[in-house]
Protein backbone atom coordinates (compact mmCIF):
# COMPACT_ATOMS: atom_id res chain seq x y z
CA UNK A 1 0.00 0.00 0.00
CA UNK A 2 2.06 3.39 -0.94
CA UNK A 3 -0.28 5.82 0.70
CA UNK A 4 2.14 8.38 1.05
CA UNK A 5 2.45 8.71 -2.30
CA UNK A 6 -1.04 9.52 -3.45
CA UNK A 7 -2.01 11.03 0.00
CA UNK A 8 0.82 13.49 -0.05
CA UNK A 9 -0.50 15.86 -2.41
CA UNK A 10 -3.66 16.27 -0.30
CA UNK A 11 -2.16 16.53 3.16
CA UNK A 12 1.30 17.21 2.09
CA UNK A 13 4.02 17.07 5.12
CA UNK A 14 1.51 15.80 7.57
CA UNK A 15 0.86 12.22 6.13
CA UNK A 16 4.30 10.85 7.56
CA UNK A 17 3.25 12.27 11.34
CA UNK A 18 -0.04 10.63 10.90
CA UNK A 19 0.92 7.34 10.00
CA UNK A 20 3.06 7.13 12.54
CA UNK A 21 0.97 8.47 15.33
CA UNK A 22 -1.37 5.34 14.20
CA UNK A 23 2.15 2.82 14.25
CA UNK A 24 3.09 4.65 17.48
CA UNK A 25 -0.31 3.78 19.14
CA UNK A 26 0.12 0.14 18.05
CA UNK A 27 3.47 0.05 19.84
CA UNK A 28 2.69 1.57 22.86
CA UNK A 29 -0.12 -1.13 23.43
CA UNK A 30 2.46 -3.84 22.68
CA UNK A 31 5.34 -2.29 24.21
CA UNK A 32 2.68 -2.26 27.45
CA UNK A 33 2.14 -6.10 26.46
CA UNK A 34 5.44 -6.02 26.85
CA UNK A 35 5.90 -4.76 30.00
CA UNK A 36 3.22 -6.29 31.76
CA UNK A 37 4.44 -9.76 30.56
CA UNK A 38 3.64 -10.95 27.04
CA UNK A 39 7.35 -11.00 26.51
CA UNK A 40 7.84 -14.92 27.40
CA UNK A 41 5.17 -15.93 25.17
CA UNK A 42 6.84 -14.15 22.12
CA UNK A 43 10.14 -15.49 22.84
CA UNK A 44 8.57 -19.17 22.56
CA UNK A 45 10.47 -21.08 19.13
CA UNK A 46 6.48 -21.80 17.80
CA UNK A 47 5.31 -18.25 18.25
CA UNK A 48 8.72 -17.23 15.89
CA UNK A 49 8.26 -19.86 13.48
CA UNK A 50 4.72 -19.05 13.22
CA UNK A 51 5.51 -14.99 12.40
CA UNK A 52 8.11 -15.59 10.24
CA UNK A 53 5.82 -17.91 8.37
CA UNK A 54 2.98 -15.79 8.24
CA UNK A 55 5.09 -12.80 7.73
CA UNK A 56 7.31 -14.14 4.94
CA UNK A 57 3.39 -15.49 3.44
CA UNK A 58 2.33 -11.85 3.86
CA UNK A 59 5.33 -10.34 1.90
CA UNK A 60 5.05 -12.98 -0.84
CA UNK A 61 1.10 -11.63 -1.05
CA UNK A 62 2.37 -7.67 -1.03
CA UNK A 63 5.27 -8.44 -3.73
CA UNK A 64 2.87 -10.31 -5.99
CA UNK A 65 0.53 -7.27 -5.39
CA UNK A 66 2.74 -4.96 -6.42
CA UNK A 67 4.07 -6.97 -9.70
CA UNK A 68 0.31 -7.16 -10.62
CA UNK A 69 -0.05 -3.65 -10.11
CA UNK A 70 3.32 -2.48 -12.09
CA UNK A 71 1.42 -1.85 -15.67
CA UNK A 72 -1.29 0.43 -14.53
CA UNK A 73 0.74 2.50 -11.86
CA UNK A 74 1.07 6.16 -12.19
CA UNK A 75 1.90 9.00 -9.32
CA UNK A 76 -0.83 10.96 -11.01
CA UNK A 77 -3.88 8.19 -10.09
CA UNK A 78 -5.69 8.35 -6.76
CA UNK A 79 -5.46 5.29 -5.07
CA UNK A 80 -9.02 3.41 -3.69
CA UNK A 81 -7.73 1.99 -0.27
CA UNK A 82 -6.22 5.35 0.71
CA UNK A 83 -9.74 7.29 -0.22
CA UNK A 84 -11.67 8.22 3.16
CA UNK A 85 -9.57 6.28 5.71
CA UNK A 86 -7.58 8.19 8.73
CA UNK A 87 -3.80 7.98 8.14
CA UNK A 88 -3.74 6.96 11.66
CA UNK A 89 -5.90 3.96 11.35
CA UNK A 90 -3.80 3.41 8.01
CA UNK A 91 -0.57 3.47 10.27
CA UNK A 92 -1.95 0.97 12.35
CA UNK A 93 -2.75 -1.38 9.99
CA UNK A 94 0.51 -1.28 7.61
CA UNK A 95 2.54 -1.76 10.92
CA UNK A 96 0.22 -5.10 11.59
CA UNK A 97 0.56 -6.21 8.32
CA UNK A 98 4.53 -5.44 8.46
CA UNK A 99 6.06 -9.01 9.51
CA UNK A 100 9.45 -7.18 10.24
CA UNK A 101 7.48 -4.97 12.89
CA UNK A 102 6.48 -7.47 15.29
CA UNK A 103 10.13 -9.74 14.62
CA UNK A 104 11.99 -6.28 15.46
CA UNK A 105 9.99 -6.43 18.68
CA UNK A 106 10.21 -10.05 19.46
CA UNK A 107 14.21 -9.32 19.13
CA UNK A 108 15.97 -6.21 19.09
CA UNK A 109 13.09 -4.13 20.65
CA UNK A 110 12.35 -6.91 23.45
CA UNK A 111 16.15 -6.61 24.66
CA UNK A 112 15.88 -2.86 24.72
CA UNK A 113 12.68 -3.16 27.04
CA UNK A 114 14.46 -5.53 28.64
CA UNK A 115 17.35 -3.45 29.37
CA UNK A 116 15.62 -0.27 29.71
CA UNK A 117 13.39 -1.71 32.37
CA UNK A 118 16.31 -2.01 34.48
CA UNK A 119 15.71 1.87 35.17
CA UNK A 120 12.17 0.99 36.40
CA UNK A 121 9.27 2.29 34.74
CA UNK A 122 10.58 5.47 33.46
CA UNK A 123 13.35 3.47 31.13
CA UNK A 124 10.55 1.96 29.48
CA UNK A 125 9.12 4.95 29.05
CA UNK A 126 12.17 7.62 28.15
CA UNK A 127 13.02 4.66 25.66
CA UNK A 128 9.74 4.29 24.06
CA UNK A 129 9.96 7.67 23.74
CA UNK A 130 12.90 8.16 22.39
CA UNK A 131 11.84 5.68 19.76
CA UNK A 132 8.98 7.17 18.99
CA UNK A 133 10.38 10.40 18.68
CA UNK A 134 13.18 9.07 15.39
CA UNK A 135 9.92 7.53 14.11
CA UNK A 136 8.31 10.96 13.46
CA UNK A 137 11.08 12.91 12.56
CA UNK A 138 12.31 9.97 9.99
CA UNK A 139 8.51 10.07 8.76
CA UNK A 140 8.41 14.13 8.42
CA UNK A 141 11.17 13.88 6.64
CA UNK A 142 10.10 11.36 4.09
CA UNK A 143 6.38 12.92 4.08
CA UNK A 144 7.89 16.41 3.18
CA UNK A 145 10.36 15.19 0.94
CA UNK A 146 7.75 13.21 -1.40
CA UNK A 147 5.31 16.04 -1.31
CA UNK A 148 8.16 18.58 -1.88
CA UNK A 149 9.33 16.39 -4.71
CA UNK A 150 6.64 14.69 -6.41
CA UNK A 151 7.38 16.31 -9.53
CA UNK A 152 11.20 15.03 -10.08
CA UNK A 153 9.43 11.33 -10.31
CA UNK A 154 7.87 9.97 -14.12
CA UNK A 155 5.74 7.06 -14.09
CA UNK A 156 8.10 5.00 -15.40
CA UNK A 157 10.83 5.64 -12.76
CA UNK A 158 8.12 4.89 -9.89
CA UNK A 159 7.05 1.80 -11.61
CA UNK A 160 10.82 0.68 -11.31
CA UNK A 161 11.48 1.52 -7.82
CA UNK A 162 8.48 -0.30 -7.12
CA UNK A 163 9.54 -3.45 -8.92
CA UNK A 164 12.70 -2.84 -7.05
CA UNK A 165 10.88 -3.13 -3.33
CA UNK A 166 8.63 -5.88 -4.79
CA UNK A 167 11.77 -7.67 -4.99
CA UNK A 168 13.38 -6.41 -1.85
CA UNK A 169 9.59 -7.91 -0.48
CA UNK A 170 10.56 -11.29 -2.03
CA UNK A 171 13.97 -11.64 -0.90
CA UNK A 172 12.66 -10.60 2.70
CA UNK A 173 10.35 -13.20 2.45
CA UNK A 174 12.53 -16.03 1.80
CA UNK A 175 14.58 -15.24 4.73
CA UNK A 176 11.58 -14.94 6.73
CA UNK A 177 10.50 -18.60 5.67
CA UNK A 178 14.40 -19.82 6.01
CA UNK A 179 14.70 -17.81 9.72
CA UNK A 180 11.38 -19.90 10.43
CA UNK A 181 12.93 -23.48 9.23
CA UNK A 182 16.38 -22.22 11.39
CA UNK A 183 14.55 -21.36 14.56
Amino acid sequence: MTVTISESPRRGSVTGPLLIAGHGLLEMALVSAIFLGLAPLLRQRGVFAAIAIGGGAILIWMAWGMFRALPRLSLTSERKSAAGRSLIVTGILMSLANPYWIVWWVTIGLGYILQSRQQGAWGVVFFFAGHILADFLWYTAVSTTVAKGRHLLTDGLYRKLTAVCGGFLVLFALYFFYAAVRG
